[in-house]
C-alpha cells in the first residue's frame, strides 16, 4: 500500500468492504460448525471455499412421509366407528333372540356372521392411518453422484422369470428385458438375470436376437430420455412423440429405430413359428451339438451371459448392462417348488456372479415404465436413517389393456391405492410378487438391525414409573449380548477340486470387497453350511452387506460355482424355502416371503411415483381373472391353516 494514499482508495472501512467481512465471518461459522459435525474433518481441499447450500440440500432426507389430510381421513374414521356401533347392537340382538325351532342353522349362520365381521374389522385397520411419501431425486444424485467422481450408488441385480414361451411371448419377454437394460442407471452396476424354468430354446434364442437389438436401443434411449423404455409400448402411444425433444436428428433416429424394431419383431416371430413343430431328435445347437434343454423335467443347469464385461458394447461403444440366461437343472424325483424355487436359484446365481446388495423382481410381462425407478427405490434403501431397517420398496401393479370400464376390476383400486397405503402406516405393504426392490440380507433370513436404547435406571420387576433405579439391582435378567464382529473368529472352509476359493480366510487374502476379519458373521461353518448351503463361495457372499464380488477368481470357477448353487440337490438339508430365500408352502409364496421378513423385524416401504414405475399385461376375459382371483383366495387359506399364519409366526419369533 501507498502511505500517501487514503485507507478508502483500498476500500477499508467502506460499506461494500464491511458487507464482505460479515459475509465473511458468516461462512466462516458455517464451515466451523460443518466441521464440528464431521469430527473436524477437513471439509475444503481444493481452497476454493465451500458451497454450503449444496452441502446442505445434500445432508437433507431423501424421502418424507406425507400424512392423509384429516379432513380427508377424519369422516371415515367416524363411519368406522359408527359401523363398529352398529355391529356390536346387531350381534346383541342376534345372541339374544335364538331361534328355536332351528337352532342349529342358525347357530352356523351366527358363525359364518361372526367370521364375516372379523375378516371387516381387520380390513379397517390399516385404513385408520394411510400415508402418502415423496423423494427426492436431486438429493440422491448431490449425495451419491457427484461430478467428476465414479458414482456411489449400489449395484442392483434385476430378475425376470418365464416358464412357457408358447404362453408367455418372447416378444413380451424381450420387451421387458429392453426395458431393464435401458434403465436410468450407472451401466455397470445393473445386471438383468432371466430365468427360464422351461428350459426351451425358443426363449434362449429370443434372448440372444434381444442382446444384439439392445446394443442400439439403449444408447437410442438414453440419448433421446425416451419413456416408457419398452419399444412396443414406445411406439404404440398415442402421444406427441415430439413433446420436450429438441435435438434435430431425433426424427431421423426414431425413423431408423422404428425400422430396426420391426426387423427385430419379424426375427422374433420367425422362431416362434419355427419353434411350433419339434423335431423328432429335438432341437440341436449350431455346433451340431443337442440343445441340453430337450428334456424339460430332466437336464443340467445352464448360464449363459450374453452382454457385459466388455461383452459387446452398444452402437457408441459404451458398456452395458450385464444379461444372462439362467435355467436351474432338473431331475425327476426332486421338488422343484415352481417359481419360488427358480427365484431362490436365481438370488444364488447373482450372488456368485455379481452379488448386489439389491435386488428387482418383475414378472416376464412387466416392464420399465418409468425409467428412474431404481432411483425412487434407493431413496429409502440408501437413506442413512431409514433405509436400515427397510427389507423391500413395492411399487403397486400397473396395467396396460384395461377398458374404459374396468369390467374385471383388473385395476384393484381398493387395493393397491388404499390398503396399501394404510399397511405403509403401520410395518409396511405386503410383497405382491413383482415390482419389488428387496435388500438382499433380508431375503437370507437374517435379523433385521436393533435400535439402540438410551439406558435406563428402571429395572425388569416394576414398571418404569414405579421403580426408583435403585431397587432389585440384583434381580436383573440377564440379556443376550452380541459379541463385537471384531472378536468374531473366521472360520474355515475347504477348498474344492477344482482349486477354487472356498474358505473365509483365503477370500479375505484374496481380496473379496469388503469382506475383512471384523465382519464376519458370528456363527460356525457347521450352521452356514446349513443354513446356505455347500458353496463357500456363496456363503462368503452372504456375510457382505454391501455386496461385492471375487477379485482374482476366474471367470471359469466362478461358473462352475454357479452351475454347483443352481443343482437340483442344493437346497436339500438346508433352510432355503423354509428361513431363507421365497418362502415354499403356499401358491401365493409372495405374500408368505414379505410375512417371514416382517416376522424378523423389517419393515417394508410403498412407493408410488407420479409416472407408474411398473406396467403389465392385465387378464382380458371373465375365466383368466377368476382364476387369479381364486389362487389369491387359496393361497390366503393356505397361509392362515398352517404354520406360517402371521400369528404363529410372530409367536415363534418372541
Amino acid at each position: 500500500m501507498d502511505p500517501s494514499k487514503d485507507l478508502a482508495a483500498y476500500g477499508y472501512g467502506s460499506v461494500a468492504w464491511k458487507e464482505r467481512m460479515e459475509s465473511w465471518k458468516l461462512k466462516q461459522e458455517k464451515v466451523q460448525m460443518l466441521k464440528n459435525e464431521n469430527g473436524h474433518k477437513e471439509l475444503d481441499h481444493d481452497g476454493d471455499g465451500l458451497d454450503l447450500p449444496l452441502m446442505d440440500e445434500a445432508r437433507q432426507p431423501l424421502s418424507r412421509k406425507l400424512p392423509i389430510s384429516s379432513s380427508q381421513i377424519n369422516p371415515y374414521r367416524m363411519i368406522i366407528i359408527i359401523r363398529l356401533v352398529v355391529l356390536g347392537f346387531f350381534f346383541h340382538y342376534r345372541v339374544m333372540h335364538p331361534v328355536n325351532d332351528a337352532y342349529a342353522l342358525w347357530l352356523v349362520s351366527v358363525i359364518c356372521e361372526l367370521w364375516f365381521a372379523l375378516s371387516w374389522i381387520l380390513d379397517q385397520f390399516p385404513k385408520w392411518l394411510p400415508i402418502d411419501r415423496e423423494t427426492y431425486l436431486d438429493r440422491l444424485s448431490l449425495r451419491y453422484e457427484k461430478e467428476g467422481h465414479p458414482s456411489q450408488l449400489s449395484p442392483v441385480d434385476l430378475f425376470a422369470s418365464t416358464v412357457d414361451p408358447l404362453k408367455e411371448p418372447p416378444l413380451v419377454t424381450a420387451n421387458t428385458v429392453l426395458s431393464i437394460l435401458a434403465v436410468d442407471y450407472p451401466v455397470d452396476k445393473v445386471s438383468c438375470y432371466v430365468s427360464d424354468d422351461g428350459a426351451a430354446m425358443l426363449t434362449f434364442e429370443a434372448l440372444s436376437e434381444t442382446s444384439e437389438f439392445a446394443k442400439k436401443w439403449v444408447p437410442f434411449c438414453k440419448k433421446f430420455s425416451i419413456e416408457p423404455r419398452a419399444p412396443e409400448w414406445y411406439f404404440a402411444q398415442k402421444l406427441d412423440y415430439l413433446k420436450d425433444k429438441v435435438l434435430p436428428s431425433f426424427v431421423k433416429e426414431r425413423r431408423e429405430m422404428k425400422r430396426e424394431y420391426e426387423e427385430f419383431k419379424v426375427r422374433i416371430n420367425a422362431l416362434v413359428a419355427k419353434a411350433q413343430k419339434v423335431p423328432e431328435e429335438g432341437w440341436t445347437m449350431q455346433d451340431g451339438t443337442p440343445w441340453p434343454g430337450n428334456n424339460v423335467r430332466d437336464h443340467p443347469g445352464m448360464i449363459q451371459v450374453f452382454l457385459g464385461q466388455s461383452g459387446g458394447p452398444d452402437t457408441y461403444g459404451n458398456e452395458l448392462p450385464r444379461l444372462v440366461y439362467v435355467s436351474r437343472e432338473k431331475r425327476p424325483g426332486f421338488n422343484h417348488h415352481k417359481k419360488a424355487g427358480a427365484m431362490n436359484a436365481l438370488v444364488r446365481v447373482s450372488a456368485v456372479l455379481t452379488n448386489a446388495p439389491y435386488l428387482l423382481n418383475l414378472d416376464c410381462d412387466h416392464y420399465v415404465n418409468n425409467s428412474k425407478a431404481l432411483r425412487e427405490a434407493m431413496c429409502f434403501m440408501m437413506d442413512p436413517l431409514l433405509g436400515k431397517r427397510v427389507c423391500y420398496v413395492q411399487f403397486p401393479q400397473r396395467f396396460d389393456g384395461i377398458d374404459k370400464n374396468d369390467r374385471y376390476a383388473n385395476r384393484n383400486t381398493v387395493f393397491f391405492d388404499i390398503n396399501m397405503k394404510g399397511l405403509d402406516g403401520i410395518q409396511g405393504p405386503i410383497y405382491v410378487g413383482t415390482g419389488c426392490v428387496f435388500r438382499r440380507q433380508a431375503l437370507y433370513g437374517y435379523e433385521a438391525p436393533k435400535t439402540k436404547k438410551p439406558l435406563t435406571r428402571t429395572c425388569n420387576c416394576w414398571p418404569k414409573w414405579w421403580c426408583c433405579g435403585c431397587c432389585c439391582t440384583g434381580r436383573r435378567r440377564k440379556t443376550k449380548t452380541n459379541k463385537p464382529k471384531s472378536e468374531v473368529k473366521q472360520k474355515n472352509f475347504r477348498k474344492d477340486n477344482e482349486g477354487a476359493i472356498v474358505c473365509v480366510e483365503e477370500a479375505v487374502e484374496e481380496g473379496i470387497e469388503g469382506v475383512t476379519g471384523e465382519n464376519l458373521a458370528p456363527t460356525s461353518e457347521h450352521k452356514l453350511g446349513k443354513k446356505f448351503g455347500q458353496s463357500p463361495v456363496f456363503v462368503v457372499s452372504t456375510l457382505l452387506e454391501n455386496g461385492g464380488t471375487l477379485k482374482s477368481a476366474s471367470p471359469a470357477s466362478l461358473l462352475r460355482e454357479a452351475i454347483h448353487v443352481i443343482s437340483c440337490g442344493y437346497e436339500d438339508k438346508t433352510e432355503w424355502g423354509k428361513e431363507v430365500g421365497w418362502i415354499y408352502g403356499s401358491v401365493t409364496e409372495d405374500i408368505l416371503t414379505g410375512f417371514k421378513m416382517h416376522c424378523h423385524g423389517w419393515r417394508s416401504i410403498y412407493c408410488i411415483p407420479a409416472r407408474p414405475a411398473f406396467k403389465g399385461s392385465a387378464p382380458i376375459n371373465l375365466s383368466d381373472r377368476l382364476h387369479q382371483v381364486l389362487q389369491w383366495a387359496l393361497g390366503s387359506i393356505e397361509i392362515f391353516l398352517s404354520r406360517h399364519c402371521p400369528s404363529g409366526m410372530v409367536m415363534e419369533v418372541v
